[in-house]
């Protein structure tokens, strides 16, 4: 393949891997990660693949405790959750956060310690709360004053659940506005600004089989700024000096959710977690210090920032085509096992795998197989102006929201997910198959 009538960008740094797994190593022989060379994976696992860094992600929970000593830190199971991914997260140290029977049920069966699991979601539906509290989850946060009742018939008249109350507390902050889940006006949540939180409040301390512990909130998803949770600790301190005025009851904790930003190109803004911490500690302790009241024990919940950095998605290209100026790079995966880049924009940084070229770079679009023309995995992007069919492309930061998100979409079946680590690979996810479609349609 030629570069004739191709963009070329500027020469970009094919070697940097800032945001690829710390186990990353690139040779004329290929890339590896975890010590096992990605085409390898490709060839014994087929694609698309997902691997998985283990050390990568039980170093970012340690890293997370190390930098919030004092706090909970519970993982986000939304974000990509796994028997596996389970027990690393245990085993750190870590709790665990769902919002489904099924993340629940998964978790508690692989032997997670139910009491440091919480549940939360907008719409919990009987299922829910029902496994919530037969396997005797740590915390409900309630989304809805609906919520109140339903929890406190379900916990009967001998019971005792503990509950949080999940606030708005008006912020907007997240990296796109469909993931911006702390400002008013969006469904999740009871709002600080109307009143509604305190009414809320009110009722749970009224249902003796609730045992209100402390306030939840969270403002997004994919934010790279302090200030925010900065400004949640302020109003939440303040919504609390409000209720031990109110009814003589100091709350013990405080959770900020997560959405704790990571960079998916070299040169992204990211979150500082160790600033987070430090900031987040000092306004927190300035807060209360100023409404008379004890620091609570502070709870955060990061998903994206402990799993995404450690996934690598793997893709095969099946066609090059040149549309006018326009190169398309089609590969055997996309939209099925990604929606994020159709949904919110998301930006990545593909990288030829599998063999070292030193053809000049074209712009490409890296596109997927399926039938929708915005079925873009990354847009406008560098790759060697010899990429042709048969060759390994790697997504990095792939590890959070696309499995977990993925659909069935012309019936092609999820990828499978594999672990990597010290020079090894096993399955953990096994790629669904044609049989299991053909399983599910039990209609004639």
């Amino acid at each position: 393949m030629t570069t004739t009538h191709v963009p070329v960008p500027a020469p970009t740094d094919v070697d940097d891997l800032s945001v690829w797994p710390a186990s990353t190593t690139r040779t004329h022989a290929g890339t590896a990660v975890g010590g096992v060379p990605l085409a390898e994976l490709a060839d014994r696992f087929g694609t698309p693949v997902y691997v998985l860094d283990e050390s990568e992600v039980r170093a970012r929970c340690r890293s997370y405790r190390h930098t919030f000593p004092d706090a909970e830190v519970l993982y986000a199971a939304k974000a990509f959750l796994c028997r596996a991914m389970a027990h690393w997260v245990e085993e750190e140290g870590l709790g665990l956060d769902v919002c489904s029977a099924g993340e629940l049920e998964l978790a508690v069966t692989t032997g997670f310690p139910p009491e440091r699991i919480l549940l939360h979601g907008n719409a919990k539906s009987p299922q829910d709360l029902e496994a919530a509290l037969r396997l005797g989850v740590g915390r409900i946060v309630i989304d809805s004053p609906s919520e109140i009742a339903r929890i406190a018939a379900a916990v009967g008249p001998d019971g005792r659940q503990k509950v949080m109350v999940r606030v708005v507390p008006g912020i907007s902050a997240g990296g796109h506005e469909k993931i911006r889940t702390g400002a008013e006006g969006q469904k999740f949540g009871l709002s600080l600004n109307d009143g509604t939180a305190q009414h809320a409040i009110t009722r749970v301390l009224a249902q003796p089989g609730l045992q209100l512990v402390g306030l939840h909130c969270h403002l997004g998803s994919q934010i790279t700024a302090v200030k925010p949770y900065l400004t949640a600790v302020r109003r939440l301190v303040g919504l609390m000096a409000r209720i031990r005025k109110a009814h003589g009851m100091v709350l013990p904790e405080l959770d900020l959710g997560g959405g704790h930003g990571v960079a998916y190109r070299p040169g992204d803004a990211a979150l500082d977690v160790s600033a987070l911490a430090d900031r987040v500690r000092a306004e927190l302790e300035q807060s209360c210090a100023a409404a008379g009241l004890p620091v609570p024990r502070l709870l955060i919940e990061p998903g994206r920032a402990v799993v995404g950095p450690a996934g690598v998605a793997l893709y095969r290209v099946l066609a090059v085509k040149r549309t006018g100026d326009r190169v398309f790079v089609a590969v055997d995966g996309g939209m099925s096992d990604n929606p994020r880049p159709a949904l919110y924009g998301v930006r990545y940084a593909p990288l030829l795998v599998g063999r070292r070229s030193t053809a000049l770079p074209c712009t490409a679009d890296v596109v997927g197989r399926h039938c929708e023309a915005g079925d873009v995995l990354a847009a406008g992007v560098p790759l060697p102006g010899d990429v042709r069919p048969g060759d390994l492309l790697a997504v990095p930061v792939a590890g959070a929201y696309q499995l977990s998100m993925a659909s069935g979409y012309n019936l092609v079946g999820r990828p499978p997910v594999v672990a990597v680590a010290d020079g090894r690979a096993r399955l953990l996810v096994r790629r669904e198959s044609l049989d299991d479609v053909r399983g599910r349609d039990v209609g004639l």
